[in-house]
């Protein structure tokens, strides 16, 4: 179930980089534009300033245990995938002896992760030029596990697992094939594969962004 993440207060952030002081002086209004100047996003509260809207869902929760000098200790580990539902997408995992500890720290995390992604409409079979899929193919992997994303035609859905499924609605896609392979019931890996193929869609310039950038 998608939850809304939690922001802080602008007026209680103290910037601690260079790039949160320009955010918190208005210098770079979104997201976009930081990715444009290609400029990392150094502290999560820039995050909460330039896009607050966020929705996050919880995908995956498992007990951990770390052997110490006092014996075994237990702790949640929390894989979240968190967007916007319009071309920005993210994970990220917390772990603590608290789950709603875990689940803040795996917020966090993911507000570090962000990134955009690039929509289109890039299968033969369909013409109608909006954004509802991948404008090519693009593959992603992530230790075993390899995932490629295939454009679709308009009404297809999503052809994909349980769990990347989640990760490709909040990214905004709602047409898409997929191929995978390796070990995809390690649901951490097999989402961060999916990530590294969305993040693959900005790996070059296409044709069509050359009069974008002038």
């Amino acid at each position: 179930m998608a939850e809304e993440v939690p922001v802080i207060n602008p007026e209680e952030w103290k910037p601690r980089t260079k790039v949160g002081q320009l955010v918190k002086e208005g210098k770079l209004t979104s997201l976009k534009e930081l990715f444009d100047r290609n400029l990392p996003i150094t502290e999560p509260e820039i995050v909460d300033i330039l896009m607050p809207k966020l929705k996050y869902e919880v995908v995956d929760i498992r007990i951990v245990q770390k052997q110490t000098d006092a014996g075994e200790i237990s702790r949640y580990k929390v894989l979240i995938v968190m967007g916007n539902m319009d071309g920005y997408v993210s994970f990220g995992t917390g772990k603590a002896r608290q789950l709603r500890v875990a689940i803040a720290k795996a917020i966090r995390d993911a507000k570090m992760n962000i990134i955009p992604v690039r929509r289109g409409c890039g299968s033969w079979e369909c013409t109608c030029g909006e954004p509802h899929s991948l404008p090519f193919k693009v593959t992603g992997k992530a230790g075993s596990v390899e995932v490629t994303l295939l454009p679709a035609p308009r009404g297809t859905g999503l052809v994909a697992g349980p769990a990347l499924k989640t990760l490709l609605t909040y990214a905004g896609i709602k047409d898409v094939w997929s191929y995978s392979k390796g070990m995809t019931l390690t649901t951490e890996n097999f989402i961060k594969a999916g990530y590294m193929a969305l993040y693959n869609t900005y790996k070059f310039v296409t044709v069509m962004d050359w009069g974008r950038k002038r």
